[in-house]
């Protein structure tokens, strides 16, 4: 994470700058964009993010403003690298915590060898659905606003690749895992599909981004901290122009 110096940074918004941002619980990725682009207020800037998190994901989400925007498209097509849990025995019509528990299943039958031979049968190319709680389009329209509504949404299979696959830690019915990904991937329906393998169900409870191509969350701003950074520059530039 940033350290105070950092605090007193100066930014150059207009010609562009690339901010890393450690996205918080809840928020969505728009929700973050937004409310940097009302800090940077009255400046009208491009402003935008390479990569959407769900809402209860956090880490890391890249920010691009000005003229840097253009490298939005560069940074979304490196590798992610993510952390988290699934949970297995249960399954919910996102594939997370947005919804309730739809099905249980009954899970001791499971052994950990059983756990980390599934994931393995992940890595390659694989083809996989896309939830229906996603912010893809279609017609315009976020795919997740239709679900919500409860309508029905046809979701095309998608091609995607994964380096790696490891199993950290089995404390069922949680698996913890580390997933070194290419683009486009949904780990959301990764926990999903991992659940169908074992002939069981499972559903994401927990997701964090630690990287994006070379880009690591552990050089991110807590969102807060760059907030009091860019109105500090903001400051210091009505006082300068008061002089």
């Amino acid at each position: 994470m940033k350290d105070v110096q950092d605090l007193n940074r100066q930014f150059s918004f207009a010609e562009g700058e690339v901010l890393l941002v450690d996205k918080p619980i809840t928020w969505t990725s728009f929700d973050v964009v937004g409310k940097l682009r009302n800090t940077m207020k009255p400046l009208k800037l491009k402003v935008g993010h390479a990569g959407t998190l769900d809402p209860l994901a956090t880490g890391l989400l890249i920010v691009c403003t000005g003229k840097l925007t253009k490298k939005i498209d560069l940074f979304q097509a490196e590798d992610k690298e993510y952390t988290g849990t699934i949970t297995l025995g249960a399954t919910t019509p996102s594939f997370d915590l947005e919804t309730e528990i739809d099905q249980t299943f009954d899970i001791s039958n499971i052994s950990d060898e059983m756990i980390r031979e599934t994931a393995q049968s992940f890595l390659g190319e694989i083809s996989q659905f896309p939830p229906a709680h996603s912010a893809l389009k279609i017609n315009g329209e976020r795919v997740y606003e239709k679900a919500r509504r409860g309508e029905e949404v046809e979701l095309k299979a998608r091609t995607v690749f994964i380096h790696d696959f490891d199993i950290e830690k089995i404390e069922l019915p949680l698996i913890h895992f580390r997933i070194k990904c290419a683009k486009g991937t949904y780990i959301r329906s990764i926990a999903h599909d991992f659940g169908k393998k074992l002939n069981n169900g499972a559903h994401l409870s927990s997701l964090r981004r630690t990287m994006s191509g070379e880009l690591h969350v552990d050089n991110a701003w807590n969102l807060e901290d760059l907030i009091q950074a860019i109105r500090a520059q903001k400051v210091l530039m009505e006082e300068k122009k008061d002089l």
